[in-house]
Order: structure tokens, then C-alpha cells, then sequence
């Protein structure tokens, strides 16, 4: 049986100030175990081989004088697609060891040690194609953003296997760029910041697992540096304003989260009340004006920008996968900085929509941005920003993304506090706290029925469990034995106090009817639009489905019902949505697509049954349409 691991990417510092603390989950069955399982008999171990063709580790051999050539790849930042493998397979060993996935980490771990320079610097695009230049592009350069991916690779692999190797790599290049990075004033020759934050959250990660107080200063400097103009003041790389400033967040979508989840470290490692006011402030901002229905975030192909407020694109959607990544790390951070569900709430969103879509369900291949609507006819540009799944990317900073974030998934799911245990995402699988252990039982998404049973507790003590209901839910009830609780839901949180015995039994119910959903008016992407969802799922209709036509003619009868079919053959097992709708009759437009309003006109059209499967689920079959918003009879 997997194992937890012991800690997982964030792990708090004792005197941190924050409401919870991760609690360790052991997933078992149902969805996300199985997703798990694909990532880890799939994803991670065909790794190295496609790091190998993709020319990463022959870099690695280069810098480290044991091979020839010439240095291969499109951009400067290479190195960290093999950091973040290392992190996915780090997460990995540390829940069930393999002597194969081992073997690789320590040989690219080697790898990793030779190519560093005595000094500590680690980069083998400035080492091999730049003759060594260092820090001189900190706008595009990425030396920093490695770094960050480096620290973290090293902090999974000593939490995971207890191994300092990787560790003593990342720690001398942190001690290389402590050296030389800080504010004037410090004796130290550059005052900086790195193009894509990165390094910052790092930073204060290598401050928790080691205790270096100045690995949490150098964060803060970094952090505070933003917005004052040292990369010649562009919103792109977060340094038009100070982030404690700021009032909504802009430019490159993946950036600025990774610069907020350093800002929510920072606040809660220091009880810095200006950086948790602007992380609260930014994610209000961002959930209200600037995310997708999927959790997906990233308006314009250009720049991967957030673009303005309510500029949420269907077809032009950007919504990079990493980007859901990230904003998952950044709410992970809020929800544990103050307790609230909203977080966890967006969380689950993201995960099981804007997330989950960017791997095809065999493991293999990958989508690096995430549309709204693939159009009647559409001509798909190729490369990195195919609306068809790929195997690999020049920019291939995704799939081993995906990859860390699906093997630490269980530290993202239960927390604690003195009071007791806290579920923020229901699996099967067992949750375990401070001298508690609650497992769960649940087919969860596809049924609403969520089974937990104390298995270890104290005995002297009541305790609290306390169960997110889902911001999507209108119809709620618990069972607690045999009696029916019919307390509140407080900001999200059903909290049942009492003290427990091991075989208590509470059982929540939470409603899954269909539903229909219409955006802010002020979308005009999506007016006079709706989407399906069921539970935490959005669901997309697909062409494949929809034999005799495409989908631009399809409108949705609202009038009618929706109806819920299990599908076990159908894309690993889903529930599909069914919903009546009409196929048009379009005029014919001649050769001007536009007529006086009075004029314009086309006929109700055929009836058709309309089949809707998750979002997440799209583009693992044949190529087509695609289309979650849709119009309304």
C-alpha cells in the first residue's frame, strides 16, 4: 500500500502564523487515484527519456565535461524541466519505493552535481552557450527561476528519501546567490530580481527545511524588489508596481502566482500583515474579474497575460496548464495562512477542471494551453499552443508540472489545527492529524456521498471535524450516526465538535443536480451563454458526439431538463450530462456575414440530444470541436 510522505512542498515553520497546518492523506481509490496511479506507472517514468531526446541531460553532460556537442534546446531555462521531474519522482519514491525511478534520480542527480560550478553556480545555457556570462539578462535569463526549481527538486527528494545529495547542490547555489544578490547598501554586487519569480518561494521552503534565517530574508528582498523598475518597469515579469501595492493582478499569468505564493509564505513566516492584506486583496481580484469558469487563468496568447478584467476569451483562451499549477500552490498557501474555504474552494475547481484537462488520460500527452471552444474548422497553429494534445513541447515546462503536482497531490487535501481536523478535498483514502486518523469512502465526483469513520482519536479531549462544503452546493445533509445535524455551514466549514471514538461515523451528502451556469455580464466572451456543470466538474460538448454537423450551430434548449447517465465505457468511466438542444438552420449569408438586426433571422432548427462529458476529459479521442459555453434557445 502507498505510503504519505512525511512532509510535503510546504511544510510550516514552528513559529509561523497560520491558521492550519498540512495534514498527510493517503488516497486510495476513486478518480484521483487513478489519475495518480497513470502519473506513476505513465508519466514520470517515460521522464528521462524524453528529457534525453529533448537534449536537457546531454546539456547536463556538457557543463559537466563528459560529453561533446553542442548545447541543445530553444531556450535558456531548460534545466529546470529536469528539476521538476526530479520533484515529481522525488514525491513518488517517497510513497513507494522503486528500484528503477531510484536508479534514474541518482544517476541525474550526478548529473545535476558535476555540471555545478565550484562555486555553486548551476546554468548550462550561460555555461555553455554564454561562456559563462552570468546575471547579465535578468529579464529573460531565467538564472534564478532554475535555481527555484532546483531548491525545490532538492527539498522533495530530502523530505521523500531523507537524502542529502540533491540538497547540498540546491544549498550551495542558494549560499552562490545570497552571495551576490541584495539591496544596495549590502555590500553585495548586484541588487536584482529574476524575470519569472520562482526562487522566492523556494527560498523560504530551504528556510523551513534547514532553519538559514537568511535563505527567508533573501525571499523578502526578492519579493519587495518587484515593481520598482529593475527590469525596465513592464507588468509582463511583475515590476510595473510593488506588489504591495497593487490592486489587481497583470501580466504573465504563471509569474505573477508564483510571486504571490512567496508573498503568502513570507506573511506567514513573519505575520507580515502588508504582504497577506495584498495576497488577500490579489486573489479577490483574480477570482472576481480575471478566472475562468475552469479555474484556468491567462487571457491572451501573447505575453501568457492575464489580460483585463472580465477579458475571459473562449476560443483564444490561453489558460496555460501551469498556471492552474500555480494557482494552486498560491491558494494551498491562503487556505493554510487563514483558514478559509474559498481557497480550498477554487482549489478543487481548478483541480479537477483546469488542471486535470492538461494530461490525456493515458498519461502521454499534453495540452499547454487550455481553450474554452475549438471551432467548426479550426487550424491548429502546432507547437506549443496546439488545441491537440501533444507529446512533448520546445517549452516543455508543463507536463513535468503536472507530473510534481499529481504525485505531492495528497499534502493539498486536510489540514490541522489545535482544534482538529479539517477536509478540504474528499477522496477515499485515510486523513491523519495530530493523534487523529479519519478515513474516508467515496466515489467522488461522480456520486456526492462522502463516508468518514474515526478510525484513531483521542480519548480525554473533544475534537473538531470540519467538512468544506462546496461553494457550488445548494443542497447539503449530515449524518452523524444515526442523528441528523442540522448545524450550519459557517464560511464554508460544516464544524462537528465532540469527542469521538474510534468507528464513529458521519456521512455528508452533497447534492450533484446538474446544473446550468451563466457568467458576470460583463463577459461579454459568453453573453447569452450558459455552461453545464455537475459537482466540482465543467462539462464541454465534443463534436465526436455529435455526428451530422459541428457545434457552432448547436443552441441549448433551457426549457428542458437535464438528464445524468453513467458512461463506464466511455473515457475511463464518466458521468455524462444529457441535455436537449436544437442544430439550426443557419442563413445562408451570401458574401457579407451582416444584416439589419430586424432582418436577421434563422430558423429553430432540428431537434438533437445533446451529450456532455467533463471538461477534463476533452481531446482524448478523435479531433473536433469543442465548446463549453453555449448558446441559448
Amino acid at each position: 500500500m502507498p505510503r504519505p510522505s512525511p512532509a510535503g512542498p510546504v511544510r510550516l515553520g514552528p513559529d509561523a502564523r497560520a491558521a492550519l497546518r498540512p495534514a498527510v492523506t493517503v488516497i486510495e481509490a476513486g478518480l484521483w487515484h487513478t489519475r495518480r496511479e497513470v502519473n506513476a506507472r505513465t508519466s514520470i517514468p517515460q521522464g528521462p527519456e524524453l528529457l534525453e531526446s529533448a537534449g536537457n541531460l546531454h546539456n547536463l553532460r556538457l557543463a559537466a565535461g563528459a560529453a561533446e556537442g553542442e548545447f541543445k534546446g530553444a531556450y535558456p531555462f531548460v534545466d529546470t524541466d529536469v528539476y521538476k521531474w526530479l520533484e515529481a519522482a522525488a514525491w513518488q519514491l517517497g510513497q513507494e519505493p522503486a528500484e528503477e525511478l531510484t536508479a534514474d534520480v541518482d544517476r541525474i542527480t550526478g548529473l545535476v552535481a558535476a555540471a555545478q560550478q565550484p562555486d555553486g553556480y548551476l546554468n548550462t545555457w550561460f555555461q555553455l552557450v554564454k561562456g559563462g556570462e552570468r546575471y547579465q539578462d535578468l529579464r529573460w535569463g531565467h538564472e534564478l527561476y532554475c535555481a527555484g526549481h532546483l531548491i525545490q527538486a532538492a527539498i522533495a527528494h530530502h523530505r521523500s528519501t531523507g537524502r542529502p545529495e540533491l540538497l547540498d547542490v540546491a544549498r550551495k547555489f542558494a549560499d552562490h546567490v545570497d552571495s551576490v544578490f541584495g539591496p544596495p547598501g549590502s555590500g553585495k554586487p548586484i541588487d536584482g530580481i529574476d524575470g519569472h519569480p520562482e526562487v522566492e518561494t523556494a527560498l523560504v521552503e530551504l528556510y523551513r527545511e534547514t532553519g538559514e534565517r537568511r535563505y527567508l530574508d533573501l525571499a523578502a528582498y526578492f519579493v519587495d524588489r518587484h515593481g520598482h523598475g529593475l527590469l525596465g518597469g513592464e507588468a509582463y515579469c511583475q515590476d510595473r508596481v510593488p506588489l504591495r501595492e497593487a490592486t489587481n493582478v497583470e501580466g504573465h499569468a504563471v509569474r505573477q502566482l508564483y510571486l504571490l505564493a512567496a508573498a503568502a509564505d513570507l506573511a506567514t513566516e513573519t505575520g507580515d500583515a502588508g504582504l497577506r492584506a495584498a495576497s488577500e486583496r490579489l486573489w479577490q481580484a483574480m477570482t472576481t474579474t480575471k478566472t475562468h469558469l475552469t479555474g484556468g487563468l491567462g487571457a491572451h496568447h501573447e505575453e501568457e497575460d492575464f489580460g483585463d478584467p472580465y477579458e475571459l476569451p473562449n476560443e483564444r483562451a490561453y489558460c496555460e496548464t501551469c498556471a492552474a499549477i500555480a494557482s494552486v500552490q498560491w491558494s494551498w498557501r491562503m487556505a493554510l495562512l487563514t483558514g478559509e474555504a474559498r481557497y480550498s474552494d477554487l482549489i478543487e475547481r481548478t483541480l479537477f477542471n483546469g488542471f486535470l484537462a492538461g494530461v490525456s488520460l493515458d498519461g502521454e500527452r499534453w495540452l499547454y494551453v487550455n481553450p474554452l471552444q475549438v471551432r467548426d474548422g479550426h487550424t491548429d497553429p502546432g507547437g506549443d499552443q496546439s488545441a491537440r494534445r501533444t507529446r512533448w513541447f520546445r517549452c516543455a515546462c508543463c507536463p513535468p508540472n503536472v507530473m510534481r503536482l499529481f504525485a505531492s497531490l495528497e499534502h493539498y487535501l486536510a489540514s490541522a489545527d489545535d482544534d482538529g481536523l479539517q477536509i478540504h478535498q474528499y477522496v477515499t483514502g485515510r486523513y491523519t492529524g495530530e493523534g487523529i486518523t479519519v478515513r474516508g469512502e467515496t466515489d467522488y465526483p461522480w456520486h456526492g456521498t462522502v463516508a468518514l469513520t474515526v478510525e484513531e482519536t483521542p480519548a480525554d479531549r473533544p475534537w473538531t471535524l470540519s467538512l468544506r462544503v462546496p461553494q457550488w452546493c445548494r443542497d447539503v445533509r449530515v449524518r452523524c450516526g444515526e442523528e441528523t445535524y442540522e448545524g450550519p455551514v459557517t464560511d464554508g466549514w460544516l464544524r462537528l465538535e465532540r469527542t469521538w471514538a474510534p468507528g464513529d461515523r458521519v456521512v455528508l451528502e452533497l447534492g450533484l443536480e446538474p446544473r446550468l451556469t451563466a457568467a458576470d455580464p460583463r463577459v461579454d466572451a459568453v453573453r447569452g451563454c450558459v455552461a453545464i456543470e455537475r459537482g466540482p466538474l465543467v462539462y464541454c460538448l465534443e463534436q465526436v458526439d455529435h455526428p451530422g454537423g459541428g457545434l457552432d450551430d448547436i443552441v441549448l434548449d433551457t426549457s428542458r431538463p437535464l438528464a445524468v447517465k453513467h458512461r463506464p465505457d466511455l473515457l475511463g468511466g464518466v458521468t455524462t450530462v444529457v441535455a436537449a438542444g436544437r442544430r439550426r438552420h443557419l442563413p445562408d449569408a451570401g458574401w457579407w456575414p451582416y444584416a439589419p438586426a430586424d432582418e436577421a433571422s434563422h430558423q429553430d432548427g432540428e431537434p438533437v440530444e445533446l451529450t456532455a462529458v467533463p471538461y477534463y476529459a476533452w481531446a482524448n479521442r478523435e479531433d473536433g470541436s469543442m465548446r463549453v459555453w453555449l448558446p441559448t434557445s
